[in-house]
């Protein structure tokens, strides 16, 4: 591994760049710029500026360590401890995952439902089921002005996190934060139910890719034998704690989103519209409605 002691800040980047293209990392060039940035605490602009200046060997230091844990694996987002999510730095902990851009289809879904009802500017009741780093919580929240919001989760520590990026976000006074499994803690009606569960089959977690597979929580992954354990759970609660006319959406795997409709079907709820496509148009968020009485 190379040495950064007493290289300029372009050369150290050039030479992180080619580090991470020999270990056949994907995204080479960018992790290597912003690894190089958060060790020397400069943005691109600051980087740019500073192209000609040598590292102090503090700044050495950080940026050896930095490549050493990029090159066994870890992700990048792990090495800063916060990833971005719907324009809102997340910090992040062991307990969640890292929040990744597929998983903004479940709020842009969600919102697109609001939206065609009118109910944007509602005063609205939203739970978030297995809540994590707040991610799609304060996602939504962000964008639902008179919202208030419910996360829950079993692990404290996630909830301590989600907390953190509550305060960080401004939304404290609007999301409260409750340690219970999916639904169970909740009382009375809401208007939305958001949830991105385990949903990987037992037999697929060694195939993961590392990055996933080792450094993301194993309860936030594992759905069970057909990956759709956590879905038998939280669709029935929330199907009760839904008001007349109300929303569950929730993200899907791969090759689940019919099966997720028939469970949804099957606790009484309709599906709401055809499930919605991430980027790669696999059907990532599947969207139960309660009939209104």
């Amino acid at each position: 591994m190379t040495d950064f002691a007493d290289q300029t800040v372009e050369a150290a980047r050039r030479a992180l760049t080619a580090q991470f293209k020999t270990a056949a990392i994907d995204s080479a060039e960018l992790d290597a710029r912003i690894l190089t940035g958060h060790a020397l605490g400069l943005d691109l602009t600051g980087l740019i500026s500073a192209a000609r200046r040598q590292l102090t060997s503090d700044e050495s230091a950080r940026l050896d360590e930095f490549a050493r844990r990029r090159l066994a694996g870890e992700p990048v987002a792990r090495i800063l401890g916060q990833k971005e999510f719907w324009g809102l730095p997340l910090q992040l902990s062991p307990a969640t995952l890292v929040p990744r851009p597929d998983t903004e289809t479940v709020v842009e879904l969600a919102l697109q439902m609001l939206r065609a009802g009118g109910e944007l500017d509602r005063s609205l009741r939203i739970a978030d089921l297995g809540t994590g780093s707040g991610a799609i919580l304060l996602a939504l929240l962000s964008e639902l002005p008179a919202a208030k919001g419910f996360g829950t989760d079993i692990s404290e520590e996630a909830l301590q996190t989600a907390k953190s990026n509550a305060a960080r976000a401004g939304l404290s006074d609007r999301a409260t934060f409750i340690a219970c499994d999916y639904a169970s803690g909740l009382a009375g009606l809401f208007d939305l139910i958001v949830s991105n569960p385990p949903y990987i089959r037992s037999s697929d977690i060694a195939g993961l890719a590392a990055e996933v597979a080792n450094h993301d929580p194993l309860a936030a992954l594992d759905g069970g034998a057909d990956g759709l354990d956590a879905y038998r759970t939280l669709i029935p609660q929330a199907a009760r704690l839904l008001a007349p006319g109300a929303l569950l959406v929730v993200e899907a795997g791969q090759d689940q989103s019919g099966l997720i409709e028939a469970l949804m079907t099957a606790a009484g709820l309709t599906p709401a519209t055809a499930p919605k496509a991430d980027l790669a148009g696999i059907p990532r968020a599947v969207a139960g409605h309660k009939m209104a009485r």
